[in-house]
């Protein structure tokens, strides 16, 4: 059940040297369109971080070096794939299309939910830890009796993989042959618990316990994750079931902004992992090829200020909600108690009327 790479599985080394064997050449476009997306995904990052500071959101996770397992996992879907996302999976909502406005809501506290999930293949995000992996695995038995040939794409970080819901969904996936692809990117933290703490066996061994494919990659080469979601998703397209993949990162930031990282790990520790850093990778890449000049990284630059820009914009200009939206959405069908409560509120002039 386990796929035979030596762990883990590599074809960019951290200083841009290409290895391994892949699947499909690693070619200029690619290498460009990688480095963009990733680039920008840092910028909206960054920025929504100052936002966070400033008071701007209520709190804010982080994706800072983890911008590899999302771009090279979801540039791997097809259109029709849905995803299931945790809570710090940016880089993969940037590119299913959402707005910087439509992420932000959430944290903001503006929305339950800024966007909806149907018209990108893509879920709220989900706080509980865990709970989008019976969510995923529902939603693919779903599908799988619809007779629908698209696949859903799983999110989860290490820490939600002790969860009992983490196992739960992955017997219930097995057993039904279930289309979903599990993806752990293992940032060697759950809050301040390390990895070797956590559990004393790998996330894509105990995977094979239960019946999955399982791989485990470097989380931080873009091409290899690339490479390796292509694989698990040929397999479960095929019918042969789910599957799951342990992309090893780091998550370079703390846990939230509400997190102090420098109580639990040295910088000699984050030191050693900005050296690995994904988007500094493909630039070293880029450069060794000569495939990418100095116009093209001012051309992204440039985008990133942009978007950094349009992320504060849309940020500030969502509309502050009304209190009777709160509760709109308790009940589906309302009823004596809730209305009465809404009316009291109101009466109190919590917030205007209109």
């Amino acid at each position: 059940m386990t796929e035979t790479f030596t762990p883990p599985f590599q074809l960019i080394a951290p200083d841009g040297t290409t290895r391994g064997k892949p699947e499909h050449p690693i070619d200029p476009d690619t290498a460009r369109t990688y480095y963009r997306s990733m680039t920008l995904a840092r910028a909206f990052d960054d920025e929504a971080t100052f936002l966070q500071r400033r008071g701007e959101l209520g709190l804010w996770l982080r994706s800072l070096g983890q911008e590899a397992a999302q771009i090279g996992s979801i540039t791997a879907l097809q259109d029709r794939d849905y995803v299931f996302p945790s809570y710090r999976e940016h880089a993969a909502a940037l590119h299913r299309g959402l707005s910087p406005g439509e992420i932000l809501a959430q944290w903001r506290g503006v929305s339950h939910s800024g966007w909806n999930p149907a018209e990108h293949g893509f879920h709220i995000y989900t706080l509980v830890l865990a709970a989008q992996l019976l969510h995923a695995t529902g939603y693919a038995m779903g599908i799988q009796r619809d007779r629908d040939d698209g696949v859903v794409l799983a999110y989860f970080g290490d820490g939600a993989s002790s969860e009992g819901d983490a196992g739960e969904a992955f017997n219930i996936a097995a057993v039904n042959a279930a289309p979903v692809l599990f993806l752990c990117q293992n940032n060697a933290w759950a809050i301040s618990t390390p990895t070797h703490k956590q559990f004393a066996s790998p996330i894509h061994v105990r995977a094979k316990a239960y019946g999955l494919w399982s791989a485990v990659v470097d989380g931080n080469d873009v091409f290899a994750v690339r490479d390796v979601t292509e694989r698990a998703l040929d397999h479960i397209r095929s019918g042969a079931g789910p599957a799951l993949i342990e992309a090893l990162t780091y998550r370079r930031a703390g846990h939230s902004t509400a997190d102090d990282p420098t109580r639990y790990r040295s910088d000699a520790e984050l030191a050693d992992h900005a050296a690995t850093d994904p988007i500094a990778r493909v630039a070293a890449l880029l450069a060794q090829h000569d495939w990418a000049d100095d116009a093209f990284f001012k051309d992204v630059e440039r985008d990133a200020r942009a978007l950094a820009s349009r992320t504060r914009s849309e940020c500030l200009a969502l509309p502050e909600p009304r209190l009777e939206t709160y509760f709109g959405h308790v009940l589906a069908d309302g009823g004596a108690v809730l209305d009465n409560e809404r009316t009291a509120a109101l009466a109190r002039h919590l917030v205007p009327t209109s």
